[in-house]
C-alpha cells in the first residue's frame, strides 16, 4: 500500500494516508473527496561511511591548493 500526501480542497488541510487500490482517500478533517495529490518527497540514506575528518599537520599535509609552505604553517 503507497502512502501519498493530499491536499483537501474544501478545507485546505495537507495530510497523508496509506491508499489501497480500491479506496477512494477523503480528508480527515471535514471528510471532503476533494482531494489533490501532492508531489512526495522523500528521503534516502547511505550505507557508506563519512570519510574521515582532515587531520591538520606538519607543513604539506593541510591540503592547501597552492601547495606546501603556501599556508599559515611553514
Amino acid at each position: 500500500m503507497p502512502i501519498y500526501e493530499y491536499a483537501c480542497r474544501d478545507c485546505g488541510r495537507a495530510f497523508e494516508t496509506l491508499v489501497r487500490s480500491d479506496t477512494v482517500p477523503e480528508c480527515p478533517g471535514c471528510h471532503s473527496r476533494q482531494l489533490e495529490r501532492q508531489l512526495s518527497v522523500f528521503a534516502t540514506g547511505h550505507a557508506a561511511p563519512d570519510p574521515a575528518p582532515m587531520q591538520m599537520g606538519p607543513c604539506g599535509s593541510c591540503g592547501h591548493p597552492d601547495g606546501p609552505g603556501s599556508c599559515a604553517y611553514h
